[in-house]
């Protein structure tokens, strides 16, 4: 016993904090990976709509 405290008690508070500290780095690294994968979708989005517009230069200019 430590103070009055069995061991048992400390290493409880122990785990507690590895707990909390091991959730808060799964949820930064949930966070990157959510937002890798929103800027891949974003790029995917802003290649597709480059592709539109020089389909619809393409078509203009052989009627001028």
């Amino acid at each position: 016993m430590i103070l009055g405290v069995p061991w048992w008690v400390f290493m409880m508070i122990l785990f507690i904090f590895v707990s909390g500290f091991m959730a808060f780095r799964a949820i930064r690294a949930e966070k990157q990976l959510e937002q890798q994968y929103i800027e891949q979708e974003g790029k995917i989005y802003i290649d597709r709509i480059e592709e539109e517009r020089r389909q619809n230069q393409e078509r203009r200019q052989p009627s001028q």
